[in-house]
C-alpha cells in the first residue's frame, strides 16, 4: 500500500519514524511518501519536503507567515493527489494537518490521524471537524478516549510513543567518557526544536549558569537549527558543552533538567530525572493562548498525572532567578527530589508499557484490509 505521512515538528517526525518501521512489519509491500524529517527518511521514507521549512508557532508568527503557510498547503496537497496514497497519516501538528483531512475527506481520500491534536486543550469544537474528517483517531494519552466519547467519536487508545522511544534507547558508548569527566553534577538544557524557543532558553539560561557554578550545563543540540545559535552561545558562556542529537544520553547521566514545555518534559519524567518546564512566548501570542486554554498545567507529566509533579515557569516566571531558585530545590532538597520520583512512577504505571508503534500499526493495517 501506498503510505503518506505528514509530521509537521521534531516529536512527531521521530514518532512517524517508529510507526513507520512497525508499519514495514505489516505490510511488505509499503511505499511511504511524507512531509516530515530526517528520522522518517531514515525510516524509509521519500521525504517530499522537511518539517523544519513550514513550522510556525503562535498567532503572531502564522500571521506573519501566512502568506508561506498558505502557499505550502497547496503544495502539500498537489503532491498527495500526484500521488494518491492508499492512506493519509496526519501525526499531530493539528493547524495544518486538520486542513490536510478536509482535504483528504474532499478527494475520498482515507485518513488517519496518530497523536491528536490537543483539542482538549482550548478549542474542543474542533472535535466535531475531526470526527467529520478524520476515518480512525489513534490517541497517545489515556484521558484522551474519554474526551471523545462526549462526541460519541470512538477512537483507539494506543499508549504512548515516548515509551517506544525510551525502551529502544542504547547509550553511546563513546559519549560515556565524556560524562564522566565532568566532575560537577549535570543539569542538562532542553531548549526545544524552534528557533524562538532556543534563543528564549538561552537569553535566561545563560544568567542561570552564572549564578549556579557548581554545576555541569549541557545543552540537547538539534541538526534541524543552525548552528550558529549554539556557536554564539557558547563563545558567550565557554562554561557550557554543546552535544547534538543525544537527548538521552544527556539526561541518562544528569542529575536534573530545564525543559521547554512539549513533548521533551515526557521524555525527561519516563528517565527518572527531575526538572521543570519553562516557556516563554511573544505576548501577543501567550495572551491569545491564555485566554482560550482550558486545562490547569501545559506539561504532559502534570496533565497525565492530573497533578503538579514538575514545575512550571511560564512566561514572566521564567526568570533566572526563579529558574535557579527552582534548580537548587531538585538538585538539594530531597523531599521535592522524591516527590518528582514518585510522580514519574505514577506517570508509568498510567501510561502502560511499550509497544505503541506496534500496536498502532496492525490497527492501522487491519483497517485498511477491512
Amino acid at each position: 500500500m501506498k503510505y503518506y505521512l505528514i509530521a509537521g515538528e521534531r516529536s512527531g517526525d521521530l514518532h512517524a519514524s517508529n510507526l513507520i518501521k512497525s508499519l514495514k512489519k505489516e505490510d511488505i509491500n509499503a511505499d511511504f511518501r511524507a512531509l516530515g524529517g530526517e528520522m522518517m527518511e531514515t525510516a524509509g521514507a521519500k521525504i517530499y519536503r522537511y518539517y523544519h521549512e513550514i513550522n510556525y508557532m503562535g498567532v503572531w508568527e502564522v500571521i506573519k507567515n501566512l502568506k508561506i503557510i498558505l502557499r505550502n498547503l497547496k503544495a502539500c496537497k498537489e503532491d498527495i493527489l500526484a500521488h494518491r496514497p492508499d492512506v493519509l497519516i496526519l501525526i499531530d501538528f493539528g493547524g495544518f494537518n486538520m486542513k490536510m483531512a478536509k482535504f483528504a475527506k474532499e478527494q475520498n481520500i482515507k485518513t488517519f490521524y496518530y497523536i491528536s491534536p490537543k483539542v482538549w486543550a482550548w478549542n474542543t469544537g474542533r472535535a466535531y471537524n475531526i470526527k467529520k474528517y478524520v476515518d480512525r483517531m489513534f490517541v497517545i494519552l489515556p484521558f484522551e478516549k474519554d474526551f471523545f466519547k462526549q462526541f460519541d467519536y470512538e477512537v483507539d487508545y494506543v499508549g504512548n510513543p515516548v515509551n517506544d522511544s525510551i525502551s529502544s534507547f542504547v547509550m553511546d558508548e563513546n559519549l560515556v567518557a565524556f560524562f564522566k569527566d565532568l566532575k560537577k553534577p549535570i543539569v542538562a538544557i532542553l531548549p526545544g526544536s524552534r528557533k524562538y524557543e532556543v534563543l528564549n532558553m538561552f537569553s535566561v539560561i545563560g544568567e542561570v549558569m552564572n549564578q549556579n557554578k557548581d554545576y555541569s550545563y549541557i545543552v540537547a543540540a538539534v541538526n534541524s537549527l543552525p548552528r550558529q545559535y549554539y556557536d554564539d552561545f557558547e563563545k558567550k558562556y565557554p562554561q557550557v558543552k554543546i552535544v547534538y542529537e543525544k537527548t538521552y544520553d544527556i539526561l541518562a547521566h544528569a542529575q536534573a533538567a530545564v525543559v521547554t514545555s512539549g513533548t521533551a518534559s515526557l521524555e525527561t519524567a519516563l528517565l527518572n530525572i527531575p526538572h521543570m518546564v519553562v516557556f516563554k512566548a511573544n505576548w501577543f501570542s501567550y495572551l491569545v493562548a491564555m485566554s482560550v486554554l482550558k486545562i490547569k498545567y501545559v506539561s504532559l507529566p502534570n496533565l497525565i498525572a492530573g497533578y503538579e509533579v514538575v514545575k512550571e515557569l511560564l512566561q514572566s516566571q521564567f526568570t533566572s532567578a526563579i529558574v535557579s531558585d527552582h534548580l537548587n530545590q531538585i538538585l538539594k532538597n530531597e523531599t521535592i527530589r522524591n516527590r518528582q520520583l514518585d510522580g514519574y512512577t505514577k506517570i508509568k504505571k498510567i501510561l502502560g508499557d511499550a509497544g505503541t508503534s506496534d500496536k498502532t500499526a496492525k490497527l492501522m493495517y487491519r483497517y485498511l484490509e477491512q
